[in-house]
């Protein structure tokens, strides 16, 4: 006879994520871990030794799982405890399922979001919404409602379907934000690759620091277009106000000193730098690309531009430049936004809820 377990009980529940650094979906996946009830352990299909080390550090039961046999053999050894598996990306989906299926353990499906722009991508994400609606799969939840849309296009049952978005635990101490600079800096914080947009930020950003000398910028991250990112820079004559300082450990540095985190991205689930802006009290002008219009009302607790138009972008950045007034609405909307909407202590119940449930029903 299978266990049911009850909700008193720590329900084992395995993730499953390949990884190249520490972004968005692992920033998620360790604070879900740290906040929500249950037996949490993470098998990284591939990653740097020093993320594995930044989960472990956190308390995190971590380690590294070399290819889907070790995968098998893994998930054999604690089969008798009927661990929920939780996937984080393509190939954590791919043997995911495999795993689920073969040894009928229940399985819940975490879509941070798609980048389909190669054609390798676009099968990737093909691929991933055909296993959703397959019977292995018992929970498909998305970060956007954007996200759910697209499965429910490809006829993902609406009954597997939940959206709950990313959300941040309580505030660090109280920071200090330095109004009194003569400079005004603008950020960008992500990969320094195609679905980020950096390129969409320099088309924004140039033209806007030769209009006004006072602003500054900063391109936090690292990634395949580096290179060719500095060459715009530097062709430009700005090499002394965009900088590029490479990928960052550490945050609360910078929110104290930026004056306006610009998301310019492709694509989005809901980005937890967007939230982390929100709660630091940083002003935000971003695409409205995915689940940030979900989050963002234009003019209210954010600045919002239409998908890939650079020069809607800079516009909204230099109405934030020339109205201090509307910067301070801003900042005042968007810590409140985020403290209601995207606490991770009341969303952590709603996963701890869904973990149960789909468990229940898997081993009835």
């Amino acid at each position: 006879m299978k266990t049911v377990p009850t909700p008193n009980a720590a329900l084992p529940i395995i993730h499953l994520l390949s990884s190249g650094g520490f972004y968005g979906a692992e920033r998620m996946l360790l604070d879900h871990c740290l906040a929500t009830p249950g037996q949490h352990q993470v098998l990284f299909l591939d990653a740097p030794p020093e993320l594995i080390a930044r989960f472990r550090e956190a308390g995190v039961d971590c380690q590294g799982c070399a290819g889907l046999g070790e995968l098998l053999r893994h998930l054999r050894q604690r089969q008798h405890e009927q661990p929920l598996i939780n996937t984080h990306n393509f190939k954590g989906l791919l043997f995911g399922w495999a795993g689920a299926t073969l040894l009928r353990l229940p399985l819940v499906i975490t879509q941070h979001g798609f980048t389909p722009r190669s054609r390798k991508q676009k099968f990737y994400t093909w691929l991933s919404l055909q296993l959703c609606r397959t019977a292995s799969v018992n929970r498909v939840v998305c970060v956007a409602e954007s996200i759910a849309v697209l499965h429910r296009q490809a006829s993902v049952r609406a009954e597997k379907l939940q959206v709950i978005p990313n959300g941040l635990p309580a505030a660090p101490a109280q920071m200090v934000h330095n109004t009194d600079r003569p400079r005004w800096l603008a950020g960008y914080v992500g990969r320094l690759s195609s679905e980020k947009g950096p390129d969409l930020f320099l088309d924004a950003l140039i033209p806007l620091c030769h209009q006004h000398p006072q602003l500054d910028a900063v391109m936090l991250g690292d990634g395949p277009e580096h290179e060719a990112l500095q060459a715009r820079i530097d062709g430009a004559g700005l090499q002394q106000r965009i900088r590029l300082p490479g990928y960052q450990i550490a945050m609360q540095p910078w929110w104290q000193q930026l004056d306006a985190l610009v998301i310019s991205s492709r694509t989005e689930g809901t980005p937890m730098i967007l939230l982390e802006a929100m709660q630091a009290g940083v002003p935000v002008v971003a695409f409205g690309v995915g689940g940030i219009p979900d989050v963002l009302e234009h003019r209210h607790n954010g600045l919002l531009a239409e998908p890939a138009d650079s020069a809607a972008l800079a516009r909204q950045l230099d109405a934030l430049l020339n109205e201090p007034k509307l910067g301070r609405q801003l900042r005042d909307n968007a810590k409140r936004t985020q403290q209601d909407r995207y606490d991770l202590k009341a969303l952590a119940e709603r996963w701890s809820q869904l973990y149960i449930r789909t468990a229940r029903e898997a081993r009835a």
